[in-house]
């Protein structure tokens, strides 16, 4: 059975390993081939809108929105206005000022109209920051640049360039910050107002961020007519449409705008009107699905201005990001069951994308986990289908192993549980069926050992083999309970025993030394079978056994240890031995006393005079007749034959004082009573009550000297709902000495101080008085001070009945 179990461990572990390797090179290869590069950019854009930061107030777009061309007319408009613009805008002194317009043609005017173009230039050359765009266009001759006219351009502080980078999808999401012609390179029109507001010429600008050409492209002298570039940005959109604060072109032309607003600012002029087609998609588009240009470029300057940026991070690491989280997801399936293994794999999958928003919002780098994700959905099914054909194989082959059992416990079939069987079941639910019935059945055997231990009368405990305790009856719950040791289950059995005494018997001798491990020791099976015994913290005697417990294939797995109370036995056999040695000495003394006179009455040298010789017989005859009496009396306060019924406690002690009258009487002694007046009613055997009364009564007279007083009292107390009576008698006698308070109540102990005449018992009366009171739930207690005297309460229960 163990190696079937190996075997199918192994079988497990090689399917896990193969799967394992073919989801891990299938994803390496998604990551390789670029499979998913369109998931990865929806991806991307998705983590871009959640990567939104607050505008920065020194970026302020001056828009030619819907409201500007209500106002103003339809565009293009004179190029007068546009000066107008820039002088308003200059008196503020903003740093610097992007005009997103292409001024490629100069502006048609009559001879009575101003010359609009020159009226900007002349504001372009004082305010000596703005910023002109150029384009790239095809115009069937090859790729050409096409500047503003150059009135214009050379008015302007900087020309720049102002080409987007369209993906695939036709979305924005970066832009080269240098691009050029035949050896002539420009900026992007963001970063030349980044250069005009810190005063930077053109190509002499430190740490760019983007990604550069290659050292071999970047040396290699230009082929004419190819437009080159270099330092490409993905653009880190800090929002969306009207993220940056914007006033309208004619608000601005007409001075509503407050003169200090444009102040060391820096200012984008351009279309915002969905009219004017500069409209493109970005990732923060959104359900608004378009961004102006001059918005674009807005983004891309505040990301100059705050050093963003956004880098594809290095291949060495999307591959670490996106095959450990699916090597994480495969190890979690081999180690967690099917419902923790496919959280695992959604929390894999929410940490693996986490992860790679955090990447890209505070570290600027981009590492597409779409491989990752794809790979772990493809796993779980893969995995979980393998293990359900596992599953299916395996309960087959157990529930064929288990029905060869033989079936120790009768099975009976209720028929109201029968159902129809079911013409349509798939082989799982087949599999399951059967080993339902299999796992039913050792249920039912594991109930029955569970109650065969639990009706056990001896406490018993089910260990390991290294006897860490496993199962527990109830009685050893009880015992461990009473000495102190709540918790029994889990703990180790020599800890449990290790307070109590070395066994009395068993291998261990005055050479060897016990240990309690010995007790889960193979070596030792023989002596523990038989039992060892000890002594508790309790004083109780007890029997300790162990067994070793055997699987099927006769391996040890455990260990079964039983306690045994044998405290009755012991104190029998005590008691027997006191008893023989009482029975062989006090009882034969008086006997053989007789014998010896009869003796030597026989001889008339050696006889004695009648009298005396009848006087010594009746005292060795009184001492047999009260020996034999008293062992009686203490056997049948120790039967189970006691005949209760109700009486008034007040007549018990009244018999009792009148049979004692006469003793008393000889010794001059005097016996008082004190009761309440009220009944004291009790549900007694009355003789053998009686005969507790009289018993210590005939004490109190015997350690008593002469001319004494005897107080026998009879007092009723309430507690709580219950009632009490009690009966105290006091002497005035010679008291119990300290040393001898302890063994009042034992078998044949007598006592006696050099002060007090010898007496005849034996030591079985205050045992009688103990074990009536015992049998009637009542307790005595005594307090003595020597030569002072004694005081016996006896306290009972009284019949409220």
């Amino acid at each position: 059975m163990k190696n079937s179990h190996l075997q199918v461990e192994r079988i497990a572990l090689r399917e896990w390993l193969v799967l394992s390797i073919l989801i891990l090179f299938f994803t390496a290869g998604l990551l390789y081939y670029k499979t998913l590069e369109r998931s990865d950019l929806v991806l991307y854009d998705r983590l871009m809108q959640l990567n939104s930061r607050p505008a920065r107030d020194d970026i302020i777009i001056v828009g030619i929105d819907s409201h500007s061309l209500s106002e103003l007319g339809k565009w293009p408009w004179p190029r007068l206005r546009h000066a107008e613009l820039i002088k308003q805008i200059s008196a503020a002194q903003p740093v610097a000022i992007g005009m997103d317009f292409v001024f490629t043609e100069a502006e048609e005017r009559n001879d009575q109209a101003q010359n609009g173009d020159q009226q900007l230039a002349e504001a372009m050359v004082r305010s000596n920051n703005v910023v002109l765009p150029l384009i790239s266009e095809n115009a069937g001759k090859g790729l050409t640049t096409v500047r503003p006219i150059p009135l214009l351009a050379s008015a302007a502080r900087q020309l720049a360039h102002i080409n987007l980078e369209l993906d695939k999808d036709g979305v924005v999401r970066s832009v080269f910050l240098r691009e050029g012609m035949n050896g002539e390179w420009w900026p992007h029109f963001a970063l030349a107002m980044a250069d005009v507001a810190g005063k930077i010429a053109p190509g002499t600008e430190t740490d760019l961020p983007g990604e550069r050409l290659s050292a071999t492209l970047r040396n290699a002298p230009p082929e004419p007519g190819t437009w080159q570039r270099d330092y490409l940005l993905h653009i880190p959109f800090a929002g969306s449409s009207g993220h940056f604060r914007s006033v309208p072109y004619v608000s601005v032309l007409r001075g509503e705008v407050p003169a200090d607003f444009f102040k060391n600012k820096y200012v984008l002029v351009g279309p915002t009107a969905s009219a004017m087609a500069d409209s493109f998609p970005t990732p923060v588009s959104g359900n608004e699905g378009m961004i102006s240009g001059v918005e674009i470029n807005a983004n891309i300057l505040a990301a100059l201005l705050d050093q963003r940026s956004i880098h594809a991070a290095p291949k060495a690491y999307l591959y670490l990001l996106n095959l450990l989280a699916v090597a994480v997801a495969l190890t979690a399936y081999q180690m967690l069951s099917p419902r923790k293994a496919l959280m695992a794999t959604a929390v894999v999958a929410v940490i693996t994308m986490l992860g790679s928003w955090a990447m890209l919002r505070y570290a600027g780098y981009w590492a597409a986990p779409t491989a990752a994700l794809l790979g772990l959905i493809i796993a779980y099914p893969l995995w979980s289908w393998r293990r359900l054909e596992a599953a299916i194989r395996f309960l087959a082959e157990e529930f064929r192993i288990l029905d060869k059992e033989p079936h120790l416990l009768p099975e009976f079939i209720d028929e109201d549980d029968e159902q129809p069987a079911r013409a349509l079941t798939d082989t799982l639910e087949q599999s399951i069926n059967a080993m339902r019935e299999a796992v039913d059945r050792v249920r039912d055997l594991r109930q029955f050992v569970s109650d065969s231990l639990s009706s056990l009368p001896d406490a018993t405990m089910v260990t390991t083999t290294d006897g860490n305790v496993l199962l527990t009856n109830q009685p050893a719950l009880d015992y461990f309970a009473g000495i102190g040791m709540p918790k029994v289950n889990d703990a180790l059995v020599p800890y449990l025993f290790a307070k109590m005494s070395p066994p009395q018997n068993g291998e261990s001798g005055p050479d060897s030394a016990f240990s309690w491990w010995d007790l889960l020791d193979i070596k030792h099976t023989r002596t523990m079978s038989q039992g060892i015994e000890v002594r508790d913290p309790q004083g109780k005697d007890l029997l300790i056994k162990s067994a070793p417990s055997y699987n099927g294939e006769k391996q040890l797995v455990g260990w079964i240890v039983s306690l045994i109370d044998i405290t009755s036995v012991r104190a029998a056999e005590r008691s027997r031995d006191e008893t023989l040695h009482f029975i062989s000495h006090d009882m034969r003394a008086p006997q053989a006393s007789i014998l010896a006179l009869l003796e030597l009455q026989r001889d008339s040298s050696t006889a004695l005079p009648a009298e005396e010789f009848m006087a010594r017989i009746e005292r060795a005859s009184r001492s047999t007749l009260g020996l034999a009496d008293n062992f009686v009396q203490l056997a049948q306060a120790e039967s189970q034959n006691y005949r209760y019924e109700e009486a008034d406690f007040q007549d018990i002690l009244l018999v009792a004082t009148e049979e004692m009258w006469s003793l008393a009487r000889s010794k001059n002694i005097l016996i008082q009573t004190r009761i309440q007046d009220e009944e004291f009613p009790v549900l007694v055997d009355n003789s053998l009550m009686t005969r507790v009364l009289t018993n210590l009564l005939s004490n109190a007279i015997k350690y008593s000297p002469k001319d004494t007083t005897i107080t026998c009292s009879l007092v009723r107390e309430q507690r709580l709902a219950d009632s009490i009576i009690v009966c105290s008698i006091t002497d005035q006698g010679y008291g119990i000495t300290h040393a001898d308070q302890a063994r009042l109540f034992q078998r044949f102990q007598r006592f006696r101080t050099n002060e007090q005449p010898k007496n005849d018992g034996i030591g079985l009366g205050m045992v009688f008085v103990k074990a009536v009171l015992d049998r009637h739930q009542a307790t005595i207690d005594f307090t003595s001070v020597p030569n002072e005297g004694t005081t016996f309460n006896v306290r009972i229960p009284a019949d409220l009945d």
